[in-house]
């Protein structure tokens, strides 16, 4: 007799089937959820390993910002000096200075002319006096300009009154000191 299989074999092979299937997807599914932590993992580690570097470049930066404002803190105090430096050469080079200009006084006010007060600010100086007459004035301001050590006189203010009857007229002008040893300056 032939052999009659009449249990549901099919019914049993449909059910191993699907067995088979949904094993095949939560396999999948695992393999997918392993894959994403994997992936989620490595892209946290990159992250950081970034910021770590980051802090580190932050740290960096600090110390060569606090290192540039040292250098700026040097670089102002070095300017500092050589301007003090400059200011120390100028009053030594001037000095001999006050005693040309005080010789000059000398040798170029003529017979007639006294001075009364003498000012300078920098290099103008003030000059005021009494003449005999007002062509001595001229004559000292022609002196004034003769001279290497005085130059520019211009008079301000000449009055003739004489209040004490003798003769004498009051002036005032200025000139500038000049150097004739210092290198010449171009004017623009």
């Amino acid at each position: 007799m032939a052999h009659i299989n009449l249990l549901p074999w099919r019914e049993t092979l449909r059910k191993k089937r699907k067995r088979d299937f949904g094993i095949q997807v939560l396999g999948a599914v695992i393999i997918a959820a392993l894959a994403v932590f994997l992936w989620y993992m490595q892209v946290e580690k990159q992250i950081e390993y970034q910021e770590s570097r980051n802090a580190f470049l932050k740290s960096e930066i600090a110390k060569i910002d606090k290192k540039i404002k040292e250098i700026k803190d040097i670089e102002k105090k070095r300017a500092d000096l050589i301007a003090r430096m400059n200011v120390i050469q100028d009053l030594q080079a001037s000095r001999p200075m006050v005693v040309h200009l005080f010789d000059e006084l000398v040798k170029t006010i003529p017979d007639g002319v006294f001075l009364q007060k003498l000012s300078q600010k920098g290099t103008a100086v003030t000059l005021k006096g009494q003449a005999q007459s007002n062509a001595r004035v001229s004559n000292y301001m022609r002196g004034i300009d003769r001279s290497e050590w005085m130059k520019d006189a211009q008079l301000k203010v000449i009055k003739s009154q004489d209040k004490t009857k003798t003769g004498m007229s009051e002036f005032e002008l200025t000139a500038k000191q000049a150097n004739p040893n210092a290198p010449a300056k171009d004017e623009k």
